[in-house]
């Protein structure tokens, strides 16, 4: 990815950003809007770990996400517990970014079940002022 493009995609959606999160499940695709950053090639999520999304990633880890003239492919992966001392960095850069909704109840800390979702971009199109960028 060249670094126009990642500067790109982090102008649109390096703060909180919803975008539709598609997976496989059953032989059946998926899709949902999730609460996304973007950062460094890829989008970082909170999320639970029984949700139906990580159960299907867990039996196939490909996905495909779309947005605000963006579409792309990744791959979706735990990073685990949200506070696991090897996620305190992230984590603390995914609660300033979710600020508006991280504490009003939909996130409970205390579970281990509350995970982060990391969806690394393995390909994707970008369409910014009459432009196509091609990851």
């Amino acid at each position: 990815m060249t670094n126009e493009v990642n500067m790109l995609l982090t102008e649109r959606f390096g703060g909180d950003s919803l975008i539709a999160l598609a997976t496989i499940g059953d032989g059946m695709p998926h899709v949902r809007t999730v609460d996304a950053v973007y950062m460094g090639g890829a989008f970082y999520c909170i999320t639970h770990l029984l949700s139906g999304k990580m159960q299907q990633i867990a039996k196939s880890n490909l996905v495909a996400v779309c947005g605000e003239w963006f579409t792309g492919h990744g791959v979706g992966e735990s990073l685990g517990y949200v506070c696991a001392p090897e996620n305190q960095e992230i984590a603390s850069m995914l609660r300033k970014a979710f600020a508006a909704w991280y504490d009003n109840g939909h996130t409970n800390e205390d579970d281990p079940n509350t995970i982060i979702l990391r969806i690394r971009l393995t390909d994707g199109v970008l369409y910014s002022k009459g432009t196509r960028y091609e990851l």
